[in-house]
């Protein structure tokens, strides 16, 4: 079962410029791997020490799956992944 897995710009660089790409596994961990046999380079910027890079943050149909089990997280047909840089800032100041 291939999936929809979008990307952002950051991520590119390894399916030579698409958005959106298709990839197969029953978890997001067998689906970053499927991922990166035909993008290779991308898993290593998704995972860190076996866990998801805490400066990515993935959705399986806007559902954060820190919340769905993360690398355990189950991938369903027609389901849609999507890729996120996280996004840092600091504490806005006060007057």
């Amino acid at each position: 079962m291939a999936v929809e897995v979008r990307l952002p710009a950051v991520l590119r660089r390894y399916t030579d410029g698409k958005g959106v790409v298709e990839a197969e596994g029953g978890n997001l961990k067998e689906l970053i791997a499927n991922l990166d046999s035909k993008h290779p380079g991308i898993a290593d910027q998704l995972i860190a020490d076996g866990d998801l890079h805490r400066f990515v943050n993935i959705y399986i149909n806007d559902e954060d799956v820190r919340y769905l089990g993360k690398l355990a997280a189950p991938i369903k047909d027609n389901d849609v992944v999507s890729i996120l840089p996280a996004v840092a800032g600091g504490s806005l100041p006060t007057a």
